[in-house]
């Protein structure tokens, strides 16, 4: 299902990796537990991904591109949704015990054997497109904050507002099907701080104090996640004279945005110059991740991606999925931010927040 070359380790992960680095932040079983028998947290999880195949479904029903699709989709839902219930019954099927790499990956596999690449190709098109006109009114407010500390506490709840653009959630796939979503709303509407996990006073003053050289950020979603959310805050750091590699799938899935539609959206973003709304493009680059989930094992990843972290001095995972889900708590060799907002209740308990928090978890290494 990946990349055909091999996957390596992020060089920015400690070493030994089996001992340092494991991608799951909730654990859904401990050692004491029977393997036959599914905990009450795999159970809470598996119903998790139980109840978003009807969203899944109705999105395949209409991919034009697959022959048969309705037939076809029919065949996903119950395909998944059996194996979904043979994890209840016995944890170790299928390649469990389970947690939300496998979970995502069974569903991945099963779209693809039956011909779905691409199941929110149209969604992801359609909210690019208006992300795209409200980008320069996006950057021209955060342009105006003259405050350095002000402009990165507007760009961070920026990546947070965008975030919200996830319909991997299938609360939020129901409210986007009913009226869209608008971004500066959302920026308005945020949950009050503290969130549940704030770092942000943290992140602030080490962001005016100094600047890294090399930023590498594994990016989440198309539409206002990636346009309006992290090229605005990529765009500062540019400004800042800092690299920046923005590492995306290599493959579709739900609606995270991929490496090359990443490379379209820039290209219509940037002038004649190549530049973004004033300033120069030529230390950015984008990154194919060799992932294909909506989560990500960073002890997998493309020889292009770990080459060019190798430099880093700042790695930040933005989504929930990749932030959150799997590496939040996630030691690294440099400086890491994990940013996401909070769209699933299981998190929301573990996390002992509420659903639509806010996470941006700030680790300094001291050189």
């Amino acid at each position: 299902m990946e990349s055909d070359s091999e996957m390596v380790a992020l060089p920015l992960l400690p070493t030994p990796i089996e001992s340092n680095y494991r991608a799951c932040t909730i654990p859904y079983r401990f050692p004491s537990d029977n393997p036959r028998k599914a905990t009450p947290t795999e159970i809470s999880w598996i119903d998790l991904f139980s109840n978003s195949i009807p969203s899944f479904k109705e999105r395949a029903e209409s991919d034009t591109t697959v022959p048969d699709a309705p037939v076809r989709a029919e065949k996903f839902a119950k395909r998944y949704a059996e194996i979904l219930e043979d994890l209840k019954k016995d944890p170790e099927s299928h390649g469990g015990p389970p947690d939300c790499i496998l979970l995502c990956r069974i569903r991945e596999l099963i779209l693809r054997e039956l011909g779905f690449r691409d199941i929110f190709k149209k969604v992801k098109e359609e909210e690019n497109a208006k992300a795209i006109t409200l980008f320069p009114e996006v950057v021209r407010l955060s342009d105006a904050i003259d405050d350095e500390g002000k402009r990165i506490e507007s760009l961070i709840r920026g990546i947070f507002a965008g975030n919200i653009f996830d319909l991997g959630s299938a609360q939020l796939a129901e409210v986007f099907s009913k009226d869209g979503m608008s971004f500066l709303a959302s920026c308005q509407n945020l949950v009050s701080r503290p969130w549940v996990i704030d770092d942000l006073d943290n992140f602030q003053a080490r962001w005016v104090k100094k600047p890294w050289k090399k930023a590498v950020i594994f990016v989440d979603n198309s539409g206002a996640d990636i346009i309006l959310g992290i090229l605005p805050f990529a765009r500062e750091m540019l400004r800042r004279g800092m690299q920046v590699v923005l590492a995306a799938n290599e493959l579709p899935s739900i609606n995270d945005v991929t490496y090359i539609e990443l490379a379209e959206i820039l290209s219509k973003l940037k002038d004649a110059n190549g530049q973004l709304m004033g300033v120069d493009t030529s230390n950015l680059l984008i990154a194919n991740s060799g992932n294909d989930l909506p989560v990500i094992d960073l002890a997998r990843v493309s020889q292009e991606v770990a080459y060019l972290s190798t430099d880093a001095d700042l790695v930040i995972l933005e989504g929930m999925g990749r932030g959150i889900e799997t590496n939040l708590y996630a030691q690294f060799k440099c400086d890491s931010l994990k940013i996401g907002m909070v769209k699933h209740p299981e998190v929301a308990q573990f996390l002992g927040g509420r659903l639509y928090d806010c996470v941006i978890k700030y680790n300094e290494v001291q050189s």
